[in-house]
């Protein structure tokens, strides 16, 4: 039988045959060919051209909720999330039926917010959607059953997110769970000069740090966020002025202790406080989050001055879960009960109307009905105007959990009688008749009213007035409820914008530069020159090519070989002739 070929090839073009035309002669003949226009269907072009077809599984196109449990540091790693995978060209939608995947971020504090979170991603794989999840629960417990299969981002991974998503969308499993580290000390997390959405487009949420130096025993946060690490004065400050440029008039500083910052990078919070004061605009106005006793006692005077700002909330949240030393004692909170009563009775004093924030633990294991009734004393005596009553929830995985636990029905009881207390004065009937200044920054849950906060971050209702969103105003406090006061705004009173810039647009994704603002992009790929991106931008985003990024070593090659595929396919074409 004779040979499929006579002849060994020793060239690639000895496949063409005497009689062919050569690479020079075909480029002349092209010059007399005329292209056909070929017609397009009706329904094909009826389709948006931005939409994929039904079955595509192009990254970067489909339709993304995000739902977010918990602190408002939670909340700000959600916003990063949303804005990096708006950036890449996902939309971000407020209909989860609509949705391509679901991004569900958790807060493991209490048992009801996992078993939420749970549900959740029942309801979405019932309903075939794709699943992420993120957040504490994930973060602390990855080889729960119920997490079997899911995409996981850890708390200091949400930069990566696009890259989860991306890959979950194609089918596959992701769990990064690592921490942040420059030369082998942890970092406070993901960078804070990532883009995102805030959901709020007038108020930025910026974590000053992660994780704290408790041991708390009923504490399961503990075990996701781990231990402190703090961002960089500089970096906060940066990303402080950067949300001002961007319309922002309220800031909220937030950690899981903010008392605690600075501790492992060698400063301390009133350092941090001083330094952004000097960039905050007049009228705009920022908000201390939580902090533990025991840190806030050593800057105590410092603390009392930046109070007094006129551009800083006279609030602080400092939560005492318990009015018992025994109780405080199991809990390890490293305080006492007069530790607690010293930082509120100095900071009442040296900053006058201060609102003092706290929580408080019903039924703590070993709680008895004594150490009970020194929390009601507690509460009777400074009838703090905001208190967080949470019955206690055994987290499984933490000391408490296997404490001997107070009786079901006792618990309940206690957090009824607590609440009843708290419900039973009116921490603002006294403030009727004042003339308070306010910040407008939200719209109430019902849409009735604007809400706005006084210098003690205390909520005054105000008129549902489009021209007095993000404005600093005077009003006439008219009446007061539990919770809130309303306000008449003085006619005759200075309006003052508290944003320096018109702040962005609902949806509106932060931190983008020019060049990408005017670049908008289809399918997955950034339409603008990565040499022209912003730093910050050019680390984050995640259209390199598989090479670029680090992929597996089979896919490198392929890869490769398709690129020099290409470019022979070009050069024949072309008339070059391609010795290999």
């Amino acid at each position: 039988m004779p040979a499929a070929c006579d002849s060994v090839l020793e060239d690639i073009e000895d496949i063409v045959s005497a009689e062919d035309l050569r690479p020079l002669a075909r480029r002349f003949v092209r010059g007399n060919v005329l292209p056909r226009v070929r017609k397009r269907s009706s329904q094909r072009g009826a389709q948006a051209e931005d939409e994929p077809p039904g079955d595509s599984i192009i990254p970067g196109v489909q339709k993304i909720w995000i739902r977010t449990w918990g602190c408002s540091h939670n909340n700000s790693d959600g916003e990063y999330m949303a804005g990096q995978l708006a950036a890449y060209g996902y939309r971000i939608t407020d209909n989860s039926a609509e949705a391509d995947l679901w991004l569900l971020n958790s807060c493991t504090v209490k048992n009801p917010a996992e078993d939420h979170f749970r549900n959740s991603i029942r309801k979405a794989q019932e309903g075939n959607k794709k699943v992420v999840v993120a957040g504490c629960v994930p973060q602390a417990q990855p080889r729960q059953e119920y997490l079997k299969g899911l995409s996981i981002i850890g708390v200091q991974q949400i930069d990566r997110v696009v890259e989860v998503v991306e890959e979950t969308i194609k089918g596959h499993s992701v769990r990064l769970l690592g921490q942040k580290k420059d030369n082998g000390k942890r970092l406070g997390g993901a960078r804070l000069d990532l883009p995102k959405i805030r959901k709020n487009p007038l108020i930025e949420i910026i974590s000053i740090n992660t994780g704290c130096l408790n041991a708390c025993t009923y504490c399961k946060t503990k075990h996701a966020r781990g231990d402190l690490a703090s961002y960089p004065i500089e970096e906060l400050v940066d990303r402080a002025k950067q949300s001002f440029q961007e319309g922002v008039c309220e800031i909220w500083l937030t950690s899981e202790d903010t008392g605690a910052y600075g501790r492992d990078i060698g400063t301390d919070l009133p350092t941090l406080l001083w330094r952004l004061v000097q960039v905050i605009p007049e009228g705009a106005m920022l908000r201390l989050g939580m902090t533990n006793p025991p840190y806030i006692l050593e800057h105590l005077e410092e603390m009392a001055k930046i109070l007094h700002h006129p551009r800083v909330y006279a609030f602080l949240h400092i939560p005492v879960q318990s009015a018992s030393d025994s109780v405080l004692m199991d809990m390890k909170r490293e305080y006492c009960v007069a530790d607690f009563k010293q930082v509120v009775d100095f900071l009442k004093e040296k900053v006058p109307g201060i609102t003092i924030a706290t929580d408080i633990i019903c039924g703590f294991p070993g709680e008895t009905d004594e150490d009970f009734q020194e929390t009601v004393k507690l509460v009777e005596q400074y009838r703090f105007p905001s208190l967080f009553i949470n019955q206690f929830y055994p987290r499984p995985g933490t000391p408490a959990a296997k404490m001997p636990q107070v009786p079901a029905s006792v618990k309940k009881q206690r957090t009824k009688d607590l609440s009843q207390l708290f419900h039973s004065y009116n921490p603002y009937d006294h403030k009727v008749g004042e003339r308070q200044r306010v910040l407008v920054t939200e719209e109430s849950f019902d849409s009735n009213y604007y809400v706005a906060h006084n210098p003690f971050y205390e909520q005054v209702l105000v008129p549902k007035d489009p021209l007095l969103m993000g404005k600093m105003v005077e009003v006439n406090i008219y009446e007061a409820g539990k919770h809130f006061m309303k306000g008449h705004p003085v006619s005759d009173a200075r309006v003052h914008t508290a944003s320096i810039t018109r702040p962005l647009a609902k949806g509106e994704v932060s931190g983008l530069t020019e060049e990408f603002r005017l670049a908008p992009r289809k399918g997955t790929k950034w339409k603008a020159d990565p040499a022209a991106q912003s730093p910050a931008l050019r680390s984050w985003v995640p259209w390199q090519l598989p090479w670029q990024r680090g992929g597996g070593g089979a896919l490198k090659v392929l890869c490769a070989s398709l690129a020099l595929l290409a470019v022979l396919l070009v050069l024949y074409h072309g008339g070059v002739r391609a010795e290999l």
